[in-house]
């Protein structure tokens, strides 16, 4: 991991092999930019990156003057540096004006910090011959790239102290995530993603609870343990449950992931080139083990529950089929009428299960549709739910985070596409349209009317893995969920 090192010094003094020079919205007039006639000679305007070799300075444009993009342009500029020969490199401190917060400066600085630091990231576990980054140090001088006479040189240091800590827990969260959303699923099967968060739970002192097969028989979990028929023997089911109780909890919130190992769609079998990358399809379940992490890490005034559904969906002998009638752990009975509607399945017990804990707040993360893909794009996550200023918060919070959201609505008309004549709901829209929404619409049937208010779902199926680099994401998993969550309870707590 990139360590980053904070100095009490100028740019100009810190010491390193190479300096990082932002070009905010083409503004080349500040000190730090040498050689100026250099980079009109090449016509180098403040996009991309441009690396003055004599000075051994790295310009990284930031196109706007906006928080996110810095953070962007930072994470580019690590991937460059990483390719050149470089140990060290320095920079000063950046801020950008239209950050919404109060606390402008510390947003500023966590988004300078995470972008460098995620800019090294890269799943090479088996790469035969892998390259490993000569750049290890990155010297923060601090030191404002343009004086504000409302910061002092106090302030400074200790928002500096504040966001190193913030981007450190979450580079860590959000790698946890990556790596296990990458993992190839002949190795992370349910019993892995299993072991994976009893590592979580060791290192943050959490509690943890794996339940096998026995247990979701004993607790009528019907709906999850169909979609493991065809994979019981070889690949048993695990609900994994993390809790984090801080000594102080202003509020109970449970966090619910889809966590399919694997998806083949099941007997509903989906065409090859669509079972390519559904290894990803436990993003929503990883994003919650990356989120106790995070939020255990942190500090967080909250009781905190990570509820995972771990499962493959596969063909066999014993799998389950389309016109297969389930009775869910709500009593709830649903018609089987597509055997790739399986995540919602899975999902609809353990809210059930979640529910049981009496929360104030449920959050349920999942690679859901690809409806929602077609809908929002591959970068957006969608926002489900039934109280607005619920559902207003976290996208407020997550935008401010750094991911991509937005909400989509309920509606009556769409409520209907879901009906069955045969059971109490069915586990597919009669309609190719809204998709999306009516897999939302299915999980609120197993909401109880207590929780309706009380419950956000998050359909992450876009921005979970993309096969190539964006923003601060390298090709594959990106642990979408865990910047914007991380957010929102922290938003949450605030009000409470």
């Amino acid at each position: 991991m990139l360590k980053i090192k904070l100095e009490k010094t100028t740019f100009e003094n810190a010491k390193a092999e190479c300096g990082l020079v932002f070009i905010i919205n083409k503004d080349f007039s500040h000190a730090w930019v040498k050689n100026k006639e250099l980079l009109e000679t090449f016509k180098y305007e403040g996009e991309g990156v441009f690396l003055d070799q004599e000075n051994k300075i790295l310009y990284a444009g930031v196109k706007e003057d906006d928080v996110h993009l810095l953070r962007e342009s930072a994470c580019l500029a690590v991937r460059t540096l990483k390719k050149l020969a470089f140990k060290s490199v320095k920079v000063g401190v950046y801020t950008c004006t239209t950050h919404s917060k109060d606390n402008a400066l510390l947003e500023n600085l966590k988004a300078l910090f995470l972008g460098l630091k995620l800019g090294l990231y890269e799943y090479d576990t088996f790469k035969s011959n892998k390259k490993e980054s000569v750049l290890k140090e990155v010297v923060v001088a601090l030191e404002l790239h343009k004086p504000c006479e409302k910061t002092c040189a106090n302030s400074l240091e200790k928002s500096a102290k504040e966001a190193l800590k913030y981007a450190e827990i979450m580079t860590e969260s959000l790698n946890i995530v990556r790596d296990l959303v990458n993992t190839p699923p002949m190795i992370g099967t349910p019993v892995y993603m299993a072991e994976v968060a009893q590592k979580v739970a060791k290192e943050n002192h959490l509690e943890i609870h794996i339940h096998d097969e026995k247990f979701l028989e004993e607790k009528k979990m019907n709906a999850f343990l169909a979609v493991n028929k065809a994979s019981l023997s070889v690949n048993p089911p695990r609900l994994i449950h993390l809790v984090y109780k801080p000594k102080k909890a202003k509020k109970k919130i449970a966090l619910v992931g889809k966590g399919l190992t694997y998806d083949c769609g099941g007997l509903s079998l989906k065409p090859a080139d669509y079972m390519v990358t559904m290894k990803a399809d436990k993003g929503g379940g990883s994003a919650v083990i990356g989120l106790l992490n995070a939020l255990a890490k942190l500090g967080v005034e909250a009781e905190v529950h990570g509820i995972i559904g771990a499962t493959e969906n596969m063909i066999g002998p014993a799998a389950y089929k389309p016109d297969d009638i389930l009775i869910s752990k709500e009593g709830k009975s649903i018609e089987v009428r597509n055997t790739d509607a399986e995540g919602r399945l899975v999902l609809a017990d353990c809210l059930s299960y979640a529910q049981d804990l009496n929360p104030d707040v449920i959050v349920d993360f999942a690679t859901l549709t690809g409806a929602c893909v077609v809908g929002l794009g591959e970068f957006t996550s969608a926002i489900m739910g039934h109280n607005e200023e619920l559902k207003n918060l976290f996208e407020t919070s997550g935008l401010e985070s750094g991911e991509l959201l937005a909400k989509l609505p309920f509606n009556r008309h769409l409520k209907k596409l879901i009906e069955s004549k045969i059971a109490d709901v069915c586990n597919i829209s009669s309609s190719r349209y809204g998709g999306a929404i009516t897999a939302g619409l299915f999980l609120n049937e197993f909401i109880r009317d207590e929780f309706k208010d009380k419950w956000l779902h998050i359909d992450i199926a876009g921005p979970a893995y993309v096969e190539k680099e964006w923003d601060v994401n390298s090709f594959g998993a990106s642990g979408a969920g865990v910047r914007a969550c991380t957010a929102f309870v922290e938003e949450l707590l605030k009000k409470a």
